[in-house]
């Protein structure tokens, strides 16, 4: 049965384009963001500037930064804040990246370090540009964090690395505890979402992780609400768990600015439950699934289950 965030009404949108005027403006009740009023907030903000480092926190306009900088948690974006891709969606600047910072992955761990973390997210802007697309700053990051905590867990949110093994397995050598990347969005509103990225490549990018390395946890989101159907959230689904992914992220798409992809519905809190247990019935080991759910809000609330046992 289709029904809200089904797509019905929509005109069974072009795959190649999403029509501006569906946009809906104003925002429903259930989609509150608590400014920061705790000091936490303001002292992670400082060590985060003092260092010298990029949040996607801040850079993608996440509206969950003031909870979770309140509780002194953050997610570290390395490799510069200049995308080389321009996804509809997104809210970080696409322009010609500056050259890697030598020293970035020892200033992230310094950060981690002054912040205690026992859980860890590292993010990256897509760098089409580097012939690794960034895959060695990754684990030179990883290798750093280790560094100062061996129990730490670490968790990546990398870009399709276009699929190729080479790169993937340099990221997951690393050791990293879960591999993330993200599908974004179902198969037939890809190609109106992510700028040069492909549904399949990202499938194989997770794919490959899994095989490269069995112990490494994947994980993989998508964003409701840009004019899918309910079929299609579940097919997706199948596909993640069809390529071996064990965690899903599902959170309502929010418009950065007027510049980018309209807002095609915004999808009930009832709906996102019931994602939540077509996931678990499916077989995801963790599904994170509400409005203002993204890739790595409360990321600490799934442990992969080797750290479990060992605790």
């Amino acid at each position: 049965m289709l029904s809200r965030g089904s797509g019905i009404g929509m005109g069974f949108m072009s795959c190649t384009k999403i029509d501006p005027a569906l946009h809906q403006a104003r925002k429903p009740e259930w989609i509150k963001v608590r400014l920061p009023a705790n000091p936490v907030f303001f002292s992670t903000k400082n060590l985060v500037e003092d260092l010298r480092l990029h949040t996607v926190c801040e850079s993608a306009q996440c509206p969950n930064r003031w909870e979770c900088w309140s509780s002194g948690t953050a997610t570290f974006m390395i490799a510069g804040d200049r995308c080389t891709r321009a996804c509809g969606f997104c809210a970080v600047t696409t322009a010609k990246p500056f050259p890697l910072e030598a020293d970035e992955p020892e200033r992230v761990a310094e950060a981690v370090r002054r912040m205690r973390l026992k859980h860890v997210v590292v993010t990256a802007v897509a760098r089409d540009d580097l012939k690794d697309g960034g895959a060695e700053h990754f684990a030179r990051t990883i290798r750093a964090i280790r560094g100062v905590d061996e129990s730490i867990v670490i968790e990546v949110l990398t870009p399709d690395f276009h699929a190729k093994e080479a790169l993937i397995r340099v990221v997951t050598d690393a050791a990293p505890e879960i591999f993330n990347h993200n599908i974004e969005t179902v198969e037939r509103l890809t190609p109106a979402v992510r700028s040069r990225a492909k549904y399949k490549v990202s499938m194989e990018t997770l794919r490959k992780a899994k095989e490269i390395a069995p112990e490494i946890v994947t994980k993989s989101g998508i964003m409701l609400g840009l004019g899918e159907m309910e079929a299609e959230v579940l097919q997706t689904m199948d596909d993640l768990r069809a390529h071996g992914v064990q965690v899903m992220t599902i959170g309502q798409y929010l418009r950065p600015s007027a510049n980018h992809l309209p807002v095609v519905e915004y999808i009930h809190p009832d709906v996102f439950a019931r994602y939540k247990d077509e996931g678990y019935a499916r077989g995801f080991e963790h599904v994170a699934s509400g409005p203002l759910v993204r890739s790595s809000y409360h990321a600490a609330d799934f442990q992969p289950s080797k750290l479990v046992k060992k605790g």
